[in-house]
């Protein structure tokens, strides 16, 4: 399971990031433009709300396991969940979730 998570957060950064660079090249650094059209319609604000949501939940998930664990290297799934997104940060916690301890 270690490497399909492993292989799921690089298609998860992957993926999104070649979405967001085509983007940019069109647009430019313009991060409100892309907010905007985060919510160009229902269907868009609605799928924004959901990521939101389930990265914030993810984020206390990381955070609480992390500290009863003191497993502090999970918490770099934290950035990769709000710079790229819940693609590349649940697997990519799950695959540093995954090594054994001791």
């Amino acid at each position: 399971m270690r490497l399909l998570y492993l292989a799921l957060a690089v298609w998860g950064a992957v993926m999104p990031m070649g979405y967001f660079l085509e983007w940019f090249a069109a647009n430019g650094l313009d991060l409100m433009g892309m907010v905007d059209a985060w919510h160009a319609n229902p269907a868009t604000s609605g799928l924004v709300w959901d990521l939101t949501i389930a990265a914030i939940a993810l984020t206390l998930f990381v955070i609480a396991d992390c500290r009863a664990r003191r497993a502090w290297l999970g918490l770099i799934a934290i950035p990769a969940t709000w710079g790229i997104g819940v693609s590349c940060g649940l697997p990519l916690y799950l695959f540093l979730r995954s090594f054994r301890r001791g």
